[in-house]
């Protein structure tokens, strides 16, 4: 058993595409219309045959809720693992995504947060 597609909840399934590939560098695997939404998925460059990411749109009243929640918590709601942790701080800074956390080593590890326009915080760490 592996892990083929996870989700995250956004608010606006076409304005997080957009993030998603022109901002992050994902690359759209699938776009399918769905009834009112889309099943849009992303996957890494790196990994185009790897785990991919579900754009799911946050209708449902306990995906609104969980997701303010967590954002208000500062929870992130996704982790993405990265090579070099200064250097993409510093290209997705040049994007104008906006961090909440700056790189901070956090034991064995270093993370960052940034806002995804979406509704989320995303967390980046180098191992």
């Amino acid at each position: 058993m592996k892990i083929i597609v996870t989700s995250i909840f956004v608010q606006d399934q076409e304005k997080a595409l957009k993030f998603y590939t022109e901002k992050l560098g994902f690359v759209k695997k699938e776009d399918v219309p769905v009834g009112e939404f889309r099943w849009i998925t992303l996957v890494s460059p790196e990994a185009k045959d790897g785990t991919e990411l579900l754009l799911e749109p946050n209708q449902h009243p306990a995906a609104k809720e969980y997701q303010k929640r967590i954002y208000s918590e500062g929870i992130p709601a996704m982790m993405f693992g990265v090579e070099d942790i200064h250097h993409e701080y510093k290209r997705l800074m040049e994007t104008g995504v906006t961090f909440t956390m700056e790189p901070t080593k956090a034991g064995e590890v270093t993370i960052a947060v940034f806002d995804d326009t979406c509704g989320n915080l995303i967390q980046i760490v180098q191992k």
